[in-house]
C-alpha cells in the first residue's frame, strides 16, 4: 500500500468503512446517496480492487458474499496523499501553507495545534 495511490471512489468506499467497519458490498453500495449511486458492479470491482492494493482485507465469508474490512487508518490514507502532494510540490511545505493561509483556510486553532504537534514531536526525537 505504501506506493499506491488510491483514486477519488476508492477513498469515498474507505470512507464508508472507516465509518462503519466491516460491510459488506451491497452494504457500501447502499451507503451512497441515491442520487448518483455508483452501480453495484462498480463498488464490487472497486472494493476487490481495495483488497489488491492491500487497503482492505476480507474479514469473514457469509454464503457467497465477502466482508470486508479496513487494513489501512484513515491517518495512514490521508497522509499517504498529503505525502503525493509534497511530492508534486517539490516537497515545500511553505506552498501549502501560504495557499491554505491566502484562502483563509488555516485558522489560528489549526497553527496552535502543529506548534503542539511540532513540539511533541521533538520530544519523541529527543528520546530516540
Amino acid at each position: 500500500m505504501a506506493t499506491t495511490r488510491l483514486t477519488r471512489l476508492e477513498l469515498q468506499i474507505m470512507n464508508v468503512f472507516w465509518a462503519q467497519g466491516a460491510c459488506s458490498v451491497r452494504e457500501v453500495q447502499e451507503s451512497f446517496p441515491q442520487v448518483g449511486r455508483p452501480a453495484y458492479t462498480t463498488i464490487q470491482t472497486t472494493v476487490y480492487r481495495l483488497e489488491t492494493k492491500g487497503a482492505l482485507r476480507i474479514s469473514k465469508r457469509i454464503s457467497n458474499a465477502n466482508i470486508f474490512e479496513p487494513a489501512i487508518s484513515r491517518d495512514e490514507a490521508q497522509g499517504r496523499l498529503v505525502d503525493e502532494l509534497l511530492a508534486l510540490l517539490g516537497g515545500k511545505t511553505q506552498t501549502v501553507m501560504a495557499h491554505l493561509v491566502k484562502t483563509g483556510q488555516l485558522t489560528l486553532a489549526d497553527i496552535q495545534e502543529a506548534e503542539r504537534a511540532v513540539r511533541r514531536h521533538q520530544k519523541e526525537r529527543k528520546r530516540s
